[in-house]
């Protein structure tokens, strides 16, 4: 299975953390096509500019996106580049697990909570969580997927 990661960048690292416990777990169901958002030392800058700047940025992980069987993504930092890689994967009918953590008092944007319709079925889904419950909730929704392809 193929993992796009979506975590902020130049929106704010706060929550890198959190993106490596994810992407540690993530390992474990396939392999993630953007392990380097969780990297300690990438900064808000973004990343080296050995790339070829933005462009090359964008349309590598364009790429990445297309290729991709399922979308994580952590939504509390707010994001525009992950807000836009959101909308390009809801276009291209992936399937998305946006994770969210209430207890920073940020309210999550209206646009991505009201995207998961609330049914098992949804290609979108938001899930509240709380640090110590991050690793559960990847497992959940990963033996669900297995559970889905399974039984088509």
């Amino acid at each position: 299975m193929r993992i796009y990661f979506c975590g902020s960048i130049r929106g704010g690292r706060q929550d890198v953390v959190i993106y490596q416990r994810i992407v540690q777990k993530l390992q474990t169901y396939g392999k993630v096509l953007t392990e380097h958002v969780s990297h300690g030392d990438l900064s808000e800058k973004g990343e080296d500019v050995t790339l070829k700047g933005d462009q090359s940025i964008h349309d590598r992980d364009l790429e990445w996106l297309v290729t991709a069987d399922v979308i994580v993504a952590e939504v509390t930092q707010p994001s525009l580049g992950v807000g836009y890689e959101l909308g390009r994967a809801v276009a291209m009918h992936k399937r998305i697990l946006c994770l969210f953590r209430p207890s920073t008092g940020r309210a999550l944007s209206a646009m991505i909570r009201g995207a998961d319709s609330g049914s098992q079925s949804s290609l979108f889904r938001v899930q509240d969580y709380t640090e110590d419950e991050v690793e559960r909730v990847l497992q959940e929704y990963f033996s669900g997927l297995s559970a889905n392809t399974d039984t088509q």
